[in-house]
């Protein structure tokens, strides 16, 4: 059974950094395909970034392209989610979400896609 725990989130002002972590244990990482989400009350699950297998091909909603970046650590079983010149409108509560199996190509953008996700680390940006 896979388990996945965040952390990292926090209180933080316009233009802070914040850079989030996810443990995962359970399965082999090496063929973990992993991604970020976020919610705010009321709204839908949204889709953040997400990596592949091997960690090279990366995909981000347009909303963080060039603020945040999603990155892994296979031996350390772990992925982060850095997130640079943070805004009001990226305050949310941000999972971790991981799926087996995929190619080196794989970067799945829906939340249906994944099985398996960890109960979330808020994140508050301030204005």
């Amino acid at each position: 059974q896979v388990q996945l725990v965040e952390s990292g989130g926090g209180l933080v002002q316009t233009g802070d950094s914040l850079r989030l972590s996810c443990a995962v244990s359970g399965r082999p990482f090496n063929i973990i395909t992993g991604g970020w989400f976020r919610q705010v009350p009321g709204k839908e699950r949204e889709f953040v970034a997400s990596v592949s297998t091997n960690g090279r091909k990366k995909s981000y909603v347009d909303s963080v392209k060039g603020r945040f970046a999603i990155s892994r650590d296979n031996p350390r079983n772990m992925l982060y989610l850095q997130m640079n010149s943070l805004k009001p409108e990226d305050t949310a509560l941000y999972y971790c979400a991981v799926q087996w199996g995929g190619n080196t190509n794989y970067t799945p953008r829906w939340a249906y896609e994944y099985g398996a996700w960890g109960p979330g680390t808020q994140v508050t940006v301030s204005s």
